[in-house]
């Protein structure tokens, strides 16, 4: 099976200079992971520049590259934040899309072969809102296409939340992939959106948060059920986890999510 970890499983660690890109892929290795998924912020020069990639910029990511390469591992994801689609105005719509832009330029270098940029914008998603979105992935997977990167969406803000505005989305943006998170969704949707989202999911997010003492999952995250709702449908791509552990144990709290995900998904993918 293949599995991933999102960088954003080591935010604290990152946070306290503890963890950078090069200590993200040595973790990813010891976990036993097959591929990396960072998130933006592990990816300092890229997520905090401006405009297009610099040399020193390129150089930084042919470094973080070949860091991966030897540890044996390619690269997924790419986790984008601060880059979405929809904004209220045609000047900040344009920020956006030069961040966009730019991640897409990183994830090339990277051989990353999917990339998350959130849609954005509003609970509601009106015909307007739509068609801001659909405009400005259309110009995002034009451009990905053809470098091999598929562009995914993630039910992680505004109207991506609810299911019947997410696969309205889908429905309309042909060649969109979705990162299913298994747990973010709009309040008391959480079960029904499981059900009729993951038959399009093209990545996920297996979320967990609180484990007993002999690493077992607790609370309500029930990251088995959407396992088993994944391999109900089929579900064959890399099995990607978001452990975002209450007690701020991360390396824990990620190998825990790996165990329980090589236990549950077994021979299934």
């Amino acid at each position: 099976m293949q599995i991933g970890i999102c960088s954003y499983s080591f935010h604290r660690l990152l946070r306290s200079g503890k963890q950078d890109i090069f200590g993200y892929i040595d973790a990813c290795k010891s976990l036993g992971c097959t591929q990396l998924d960072p998130w933006n912020a592990h990816l300092p020069p890229v997520a905090q520049g401006v405009g297009p990639l610099s040399d020193d910029d390129k150089r930084y990511l042919l470094d973080v590259r070949r860091a991966a390469d030897k540890a044996g591992m390619p690269f997924g994801i790419l986790v984008v934040d601060g880059a979405h689609v929809y904004e209220a105005t045609p000047e900040l719509r344009a920020v956006n899309r030069s961040k966009a832009l730019r991640h897409l330029d990183a994830a090339a270098i990277l051989g990353a072969s999917q990339i998350r940029i959130d849609g954005g914008g509003p609970d509601e998603l009106t015909d307007d809102v739509l068609a801001v979105i659909q405009a400005g992935y259309r110009d995002l997977i034009d451009r990905a296409a053809p470098r091999g990167i598929h562009v995914v969406v993630e039910n992680h803000r505004g109207s991506q939340k609810h299911p019947d505005h997410l696969i309205r989305l889908l429905e309309n943006v042909p060649g969109l992939g979705l990162l299913f998170d298994s747990n973010n969704w709009f309040p008391g949707l959480r079960e029904d959106a499981r059900r009729r989202c993951a038959r399009y999911a093209t990545a996920t997010h297996v979320k967990t948060h609180d484990w007993d003492a002999q690493g077992n999952p607790t609370g309500d995250a029930d990251p088995v059920g959407a396992i088993e709702t994944l391999k109900g449908v089929g579900y064959k791509g890399c099995w990607g986890i978001e452990s975002v552990p209450t007690d701020g144990d991360e390396m824990a709290g990620a190998r825990n999510t790996v165990q329980l995900v090589r236990k549950h998904v077994g021979n299934a993918s």
